[in-house]
């Protein structure tokens, strides 16, 4: 909104300073400011409230170290994620522009799903919260969407890169990066490969055997992946919320990560340099994504050991599945195994320790386990690493991990 107020005044009025919005970077920072504010100041005044009303977490009893003490911590705390991440972007970013409009999107509409979990939890009592075939539809119903989008809005395109050999022919400007691209933009399904020289893969060769027919019919391949994606990494990131700050801060890591991603992608300079896909208008996505970061490590103010409020599944919900959005977006999804390797792991983990047991009482008559309890980080606090210790080293990883991902854009 005060993206249009200022070029407004500035186109009209030639109001000074106001042409600084023109700049990505500019009002990514602000958003990033913004987001961190709204988290920081409002965040108190909701966790008393929550106090006041006393939404607190209902605890399990799984002999954990700790465990006793965090029973009725206040919850619902995802509220505070979200908010910081709506209003900056409606503040300062394009609102006619696809993807942020479809980031708005996602984020509400996974929102709505881990709050109505929350609700039935905390005030109808119901430890079980919203039936899982639920949640699976929600996130399903938000895939559909994305990928529909994805594939029939025309606006969607990227820019492809010339070939090497026909710059040379056409004695094009070397200097010039917007002439190593076609003049025209293209909607394809096409996404990118790490650690592939020609990085560039597109959905409809899966179904190659239809033959004429298959850009055409590439949707039923991509959509059913853009459904895989979104819920795996939104089921990651709840299951990471296990500990004081662990989905929060390494979703910041990933967002931080993202954002560098979004900027290269959408800023024709920098793809022709790292020889990237240019997708057109996707930098205007690095304004959500700051939101994104800032409200995360805003809420990490209070969400730290020991925490003073949790997220709940309004907030671990929404902060996977819009992960996963945003990374299909910019077309990265292919990226998130590493980027997202502690919400891989975790989820891994209890998939793992589930099958096995079963397997092992089928035809053993006694379940076995793998871990020693899933998922994987209450594995190493039964083995007697503290809390913090865990969460900081997964930290630690998480940083390895995000740094792998950008070295990616180079090293194929």
């Amino acid at each position: 909104m005060l993206y249009y107020l200022f070029e407004y005044l500035d186109r009209a009025f030639d109001f000074p300073g106001a042409g600084v919005f023109q700049y990505i970077s500019f009002r990514a920072a602000m958003a990033i400011i913004t987001s961190l504010t709204i988290s920081l100041l409002f965040g108190k005044s909701l966790i008393q409230l929550l106090v006041k009303r006393q939404v607190g977490e209902s605890i399990r009893d799984l002999g954990l170290e700790g465990q006793k003490e965090k029973q009725g911590t206040p919850t619902m705390g995802g509220l505070i994620i979200l908010g910081a991440i709506l209003i900056p972007t409606l503040l300062f970013a394009k609102l006619d522009n696809i993807y942020v409009l479809l980031m708005l999107f996602a984020t509400v509409w996974l929102g709505i799903i881990g709050f109505i979990d929350d609700y039935i939890k905390v005030f109808k009592k119901d430890k079980k919260g919203l039936a899982g075939k639920f949640k699976i539809g929600g996130q399903i119903g938000l895939g559909l969407v994305v990928g529909a989008v994805m594939y029939f809005n025309e606006t969607i395109v990227i820019r492809e890169k010339l070939d090497q050999e026909v710059i040379s022919q056409m004695n094009i400007n070397s200097s010039d990066p917007a002439s190593h691209f076609a003049k025209e933009d293209v909607h394809t399904l096409k996404t990118s490969v790490p650690f592939v020289k020609n990085n560039e893969f597109d959905y409809a060769v899966l179904i190659s055997w239809l033959g004429d027919w298959a850009t055409k019919y590439a949707w039923l391949v991509f959509i059913p992946i853009v459904i895989l994606i979104i819920t795996a990494v939104s089921n990651g990131a709840n299951l990471t919320d296990g500990m004081d700050g662990l989905a929060t801060g390494t979703s910041a890591i990933i967002g931080t990560t993202l954002a560098v991603l979004a900027w290269v992608s959408g800023n024709i300079v920098f793809a022709d340099y790292l020889n990237i896909m240019y997708i057109p208008n996707v930098g205007e996505l690095t304004i959500f994504i700051s939101a994104f970061v800032g409200a995360c490590i805003g809420f990490l103010w209070y969400n730290s050991f020991p925490a003073q409020v949790f997220m709940g599944d309004t907030g671990s919900l929404s902060l996977g599945g819009i992960i996963a959005v945003f990374a299909i977006i910019i077309r990265k999804e292919l990226l998130i195994p590493i980027l997202c390797g502690i919400f891989l792991v975790e989820n891994l983990s209890v998939i793992l320790q589930v099958s096995y047991f079963k397997y092992t009482k089928k035809k053993f008559g006694v379940g076995r386990r793998i871990f020693l309890m899933s998922p994987l980080h209450h594995h190493f606090q039964l083995k007697g690493y503290s809390e913090p210790k865990i969460v900081q080293r997964f930290f630690i990883v998480g940083i390895m991990l995000a740094v792998m991902t950008i070295i990616t854009l180079k090293l194929r």
